[in-house]
């Protein structure tokens, strides 16, 4: 394993939701890191943790590779790999992703 792939290993295993995404929660540098952010927010996560990989290439680059997956953002929780934007989307309005996060009512 890279060291670039180890540090996305080290992040995505030491915290329970990570967002690798362009930008930051604050202010998202892309439309699709900005719905991600706004879908954990309407799932009452309060302990996300993002990444922006625009300050890293490495991480930018390593982070495809690291879940087999070409887009930004990415959304892991306990450690696996759940998917970008729109599965995040499909999974909210489903209920499915509420339950993944554990803040289902």
């Amino acid at each position: 394993m890279s060291d670039v792939q180890q540090r996305i290993d080290d992040l995505v295993k030491s915290h329970r939701v990570v967002l690798f995404m362009k930008g930051t929660a604050q202010f998202p540098m892309c439309g699709f890191s900005g719905r991600a952010v706004q879908i954990l927010k309407a799932c009452g996560v309060n302990d996300l943790t993002t990444v922006n990989v625009l300050e890293d290439e490495g991480i930018r680059q390593g982070v495809k590779e690291y879940a087999n997956w070409p887009t930004i953002p990415q959304l892991y929780v306990n450690g696996e790999f759940v998917g970008g934007s729109d599965i995040m989307m499909e999974m909210y309005q489903s209920g499915e992703l509420q339950q993944v996060l554990g803040t289902a009512q």
